[in-house]
This record gives C-alpha cells, sequence and structure tokens, in this order.
C-alpha cells in the first residue's frame, strides 16, 4: 500500500450529485476489495444517501444536511479518529470542511484548465476520454479499478410498479439545465413514435422534473408516469424492468447504467471528454459532432448562447427511434 493510503480508517467525501456520487461507487469497491480489514466510511448529502445505504463496501454512512451547522459535522469526523480523508468534491466547501478537520487529506485532480480551454477556446487537450471514476481512483494513488461498472443495491423486498410482459422504454426528460434537455415535444414525439411500434413508455424523473413528465405523459397514450419525489429506489427498480432507457446527460443516465438498463443517451452542450459519459455500460450516445460551439459548458447552462439551440434540436425523433430500433436489434 502506497504511504497515501496506509490508513486504517478513511473517509470518502463526495456530497453531491446523484450521478457524481454513482460515479464513485468503482473508487470504493476496488479500495474494498484490495483493503478488506479497512473502515471505509462516506460522506455526503442526505438527499443522495441511498446511493450507498445498502452498499456493503461502505462501513458506515454520514450524512450533511442541510441547514445543519457544519461545525457539529467537523466534530463529528474528528471524533471518528480517521487517519485519511478523500475529497472527491474538490469545491471550496469540501476543501474548507474537511481542513477543519486537521486530518490529512487527499483531493481528486480535476482537469479543470483542459475543459476550460474546450469550453472557452475549443482547445482540445484531451489526449484521450478519460472516465470519471478513473480520475476518482487516481487520488488513492496505485488503485486500479476492476473493470466493472456502477453500482446501486437495493433492498431486497423492493419490488417494481411495473408488472407483467410488456416491452418498457423508459424516458428520462430532465436535466439541471437547459442545454442538456432534449425538448418536451421531441419526447412526446418518440414517445408516439413507440407505442406504435408495441412498446409501453415509461416516465422516469424526480421531484423538479413532475411538470415535464406530466406534459409527456399526457400526450403518450397508455404510458406510465413513475415520476417521484426523488426515490432512487423506486426508479432504480422499475428502470430495471426496461429494454431501454432514453435520457439526457444526468443523474438518472448514471442510474441506468448502475442498474445495467442499456440506455442511450442524448448529449447537448456537454461532450464525452469531460468524463461523464455511462459507465462500462451497454450504451450508445447521440450528439451532435457537426457544430463548432460544442461545448458550450461543462455542466450545462440555463439558455444557449448562440440562440440556436442546434445541439439539441437537430437530433429529431426520427434519429432517436431509428438508433433504438437497431440498438435492440443487435
Amino acid at each position: 500500500m502506497t504511504e497515501r493510503i496506509k490508513a486504517k480508517k478513511i473517509l470518502i467525501a463526495r456530497f453531491s450529485s446523484l450521478g457524481d456520487i454513482l460515479l464513485t461507487t468503482p473508487v470504493v469497491r476496488a479500495l474494498r476489495y484490495k483493503y478488506p480489514q479497512a473502515q471505509i466510511d462516506f460522506l455526503l448529502n442526505d438527499e443522495y444517501k441511498q446511493v450507498y445505504e445498502f452498499n456493503p463496501y461502505v462501513n458506515n454512512l454520514l450524512l450533511r444536511r442541510k441547514n445543519i451547522n457544519e461545525n457539529d459535522l467537523v466534530k463529528k469526523i474528528k471524533a471518528r479518529n480517521y487517519d485519511l480523508i478523500v475529497d472527491l468534491q474538490n469545491s471550496f466547501r469540501s476543501r474548507k470542511l474537511l481542513k477543519n478537520t486537521g486530518v490529512m487529506r487527499k483531493v481528486f485532480k480535476k482537469p479543470t484548465l483542459n475543459k476550460f480551454l474546450l469550453v472557452k477556446f475549443k482547445i482540445n487537450r484531451f489526449k484521450e476520454i478519460i472516465p470519471i471514476p478513473v480520475y476518482y481512483a487516481g487520488a488513492f494513488g496505485n488503485l486500479e479499478l476492476d473493470g466493472k461498472g456502477l453500482d446501486l443495491f437495493l433492498p431486497e423486498d423492493l419490488k417494481a410498479d411495473l408488472k407483467g410482459k410488456e416491452k418498457y422504454i423508459g424516458l428520462c426528460p430532465g436535466s439541471r439545465h437547459f442545454t442538456k434537455m432534449w425538448p418536451v415535444e421531441y419526447f412526446i414525439e418518440l414517445g408516439k413514435m413507440l407505442t406504435g411500434k408495441g412498446f409501453t413508455v415509461v416516465l422516469f424523473g424526480g421531484k423538479d422534473d413532475k411538470k415535464i413528465t406530466d406534459e409527456i405523459s399526457v400526450n403518450i397514450k397508455g404510458a406510465v408516469n413513475l415520476c417521484n419525489d426523488n426515490n432512487l429506489f423506486a426508479t432504480a427498480v422499475n428502470m430495471k424492468k426496461c429494454e431501454l432507457v432514453v435520457c439526457n446527460d444526468s443523474g438518472l443516465m448514471h442510474t441506468a447504467s448502475a442498474v445495467g438498463t442499456p440506455l442511450i443517451a442524448i448529449f447537448g452542450s456537454t461532450v464525452k471528454e469531460f468524463g461523464f459519459a455511462p459507465y462500462k455500460a451497454e450504451s450508445l450516445i447521440l450528439e451532435n459532432n457537426l457544430l463548432n460551439c460544442r461545448p458550450c459548458s461543462h455542466i450545462g447552462r440555463s439558455n444557449c448562447p448562440e440562440k440556436h439551440f442546434k445541439c439539441m434540436l437537430e437530433i429529431t425523433p426520427h434519429t432517436v427511434y431509428n438508433n433504438i430500433l437497431r440498438f435492440l436489434s443487435r
């Protein structure tokens, strides 16, 4: 074991968001297999605790809650006497909080300069596409990943809403940012094509997606709207019933990856070089590579800076539909 991970008690920190936390799971799994006797705890925001609630590779969860004095969290961390904290968030807030614990820290290195140059000047210095879990693993020195995908462990008694032998196709129309969202009207048109082909359309989303999932579902005959109040387990167990999921570059894209459901992801303002493509998953990314304005952001924007939104609008429902049929017939 290298000096940086000689610790017997390790705290891994990644506060948010859903997809980013799911992308830490290959690292935690590899760490557990390599050092089975170590105590491995995980610190994350309370709203994402389901990602690790049933994960057997983690000993304890520490939850960061809204409107709670973070000095209390610092005291709790100090009381556990960790030998090492690994910061996989690497934000101003995480650095400040974890520095105050006085524990030795390691921080994952973001390709910040390369992302900046690609977004602002379209200078691509990414010699290869490195998945985010590989960046995370770099914080542990010599830790090698096992080549498997993401983990999401569900309660054993959890039952799906989707029943029978219907051919389900999941649609995940939401995302935190406008420029990462394929248009609602396109999802509706795609859904109608799929139902005409004998598929049953299932809508997935969280509490912020309710308006658009409602709009889509009422316009697609027989659609099943399973949008919920951010219940990751309920979403995941039903995703497993789907033959395929169509999604944006979002946390639910990584959820589909984690439960082993094939997926087609539509990328708008973001690109694969940033490392957030589906990890070790049966997947296809659809994107408009003819535009010199992509990427316009590494996380997404509230509007198209060029005012044309061609990155999404030129990926038509017919294009996605035809790719679905080809993908399923492989």
